[in-house]
Parts: C-alpha cells; sequence; structure tokens
C-alpha cells in the first residue's frame, strides 16, 4: 500500500470490532511481521516503559528485539487487555492460541483492498521513512529488525537507538492517524 493511503485505511480500520483489525494495525504501526504480532505475549509487554520485547527465539534474525510503544500501539495492547483470555495479546477463538496466521489477511479481504499484503506494510513504513523523513537510514532498518552492516560495523555497535526508533515511531504513528474528524472520534471512543 502506498504510504500515503495508509491514513485512510486506518480509519478504514477502526469501524471494524474484531481482534483481527487490532492486530493489523498494531503491526502497522509497529511495523513488526505478523509472526511477530501474532505469537505477541502478555510477559513481553512493558506498559509503563512502553515497550515490547520480542524475544530472540521468535525473531527472524535471532537476536532480542525492543519495539518502542506509541500512545496508539500502547493504548490498542491496553484494549486488547480488557479481554484478555490467556497468554496471547491477540487471543484466537481456541483457547490458549493466538489469531491464525491468516487473520489479518482476511480483513484486507473483507475489506475488499486488493493488491496489499500484510507483510507489505514494512515496505510501506519503510518507503515513507526514506521519502518524507531525515531519520538516518540504520534507525529505519533498526526499526524493522534487520541486520545492516557489515561484520566489523555490527561488531563495534552494540546499542539498539531505542530512543531515536521511538521518535521514529511516533512520527510513523501521526503520520498513521487518520486524517478526518469523524475517524477520530471513532479511535477515543474505541479505546
Amino acid at each position: 500500500m502506498a504510504f500515503d493511503d495508509v491514513p485512510e485505511f486506518i480509519g478504514k480500520l477502526h469501524g471494524r470490532e474484531a481482534t483481527a483489525a487490532l492486530a493489523l494495525e498494531f503491526l502497522i504501526l509497529t511495523a513488526a511481521r505478523s509472526g511477530e504480532v501474532l505469537g505477541a505475549r502478555w510477559a513481553e509487554f512493558d506498559l509503563e516503559a512502553k515497550v515490547w520485547v520480542i524475544p530472540a527465539a521468535r525473531m527472524k534474525a535471532g537476536c532480542e528485539h525492543r519495539v518502542p510503544l506509541s500512545s496508539r500501539a500502547l493504548a490498542i495492547v491496553e484494549a486488547a487487555a480488557k479481554d484478555r483470555t490467556g497468554e496471547f495479546v491477540f487471543a484466537g477463538q481456541k483457547a490458549g492460541k493466538p489469531l491464525s496466521g491468516m487473520a489479518m489477511e482476511m480483513v484486507l479481504r473483507r475489506m475488499k483492498v486488493d493488491g496489499v499484503t500484510v507483510h507489505g506494510f514494512r515496505s510501506t513504513f519503510r518507503d515513507w521513512c526514506g521519502e518524507t523523513t531525515s531519520f538516518p537510514r540504520e534507525i529505519a532498518e533498526a526499526a524493522l529488525a534487520h541486520v545492516a552492516g557489515d561484520a566489523t560495523e555490527r561488531a563495534y555497535r552494540r546499542g539498539d537507538a531505542l530512543e531515536k526508533r521511538r521518535g521514529l515511531m511516533d512520527a510513523w504513528v501521526s503520520f498513521c492517524e487518520p486524517k478526518e474528524s469523524a475517524n477520530v472520534i471513532t479511535i477515543a471512543r474505541r479505546v
């Protein structure tokens, strides 16, 4: 999806009550992979610090990934907590199981959004970063949990630039906020 279309799309997501719609919005706002979102467990969240810590075992690169949570991403997690039924933030219909791997894809189908994939929102985020912001490339790549730089650079870079990434993610969420006032009112009532 072109990044300019994301605010309108998220506005439409707000009209849906399904857990899968919340999960999809959370995925978009955190630039996370679908498996990371579907497998998100309550124990991974520090709501006071506004951080989601995805364990290395659940990450593609095999390294722990800290995700700074924007106010809207945090609100989604808090809304999901009201219906908490087990260890998964986005619980499926079967007890003790997360949403299915197709749940977010089905949201797109039901909304009749053609030519868009769930994973493609990561590319949308990256395009937005590169084309509209002045955030350094390495911060955008770190937000996507990509391994960036050569072996020497990675050996010397020990931090994860969490606070710089927090600024990036806050800017992304601000950009993604639906522009129509009617949608903003829906968001306030829903969360």
